[in-house]
């Protein structure tokens, strides 16, 4: 099964799964709202650089997940 298969059985399957691509959701409409801004303030760049940060540990989250569905696929 390629990645998108996999992320595609992920979201209609598993529970972890969604929570974590929900949360990655929220954290890219936090982001876009603040880029949306035309200054940040010293307290939105540091939350601008923590919500790209935990952005980032749940898309690895997820890529193991999806390693994990392609190494179960009885195709492979």
């Amino acid at each position: 099964m390629d990645e998108g298969a996999a992320k595609e059985y992920l979201l209609r399957n598993d529970e972890r799964f969604q929570q974590l691509a929900a949360q990655h959701r929220q954290f890219e409409e936090k982001l876009s709202a603040l880029t949306q801004r035309p200054f940040l303030t010293t307290d939105e760049q540091i939350e601008e650089t923590v919500i790209k940060k935990k952005k980032l540990a749940l898309k690895d989250q997820m890529h193991m997940l999806i390693l994990q569905a392609q190494a179960q696929d009885p195709v492979h």
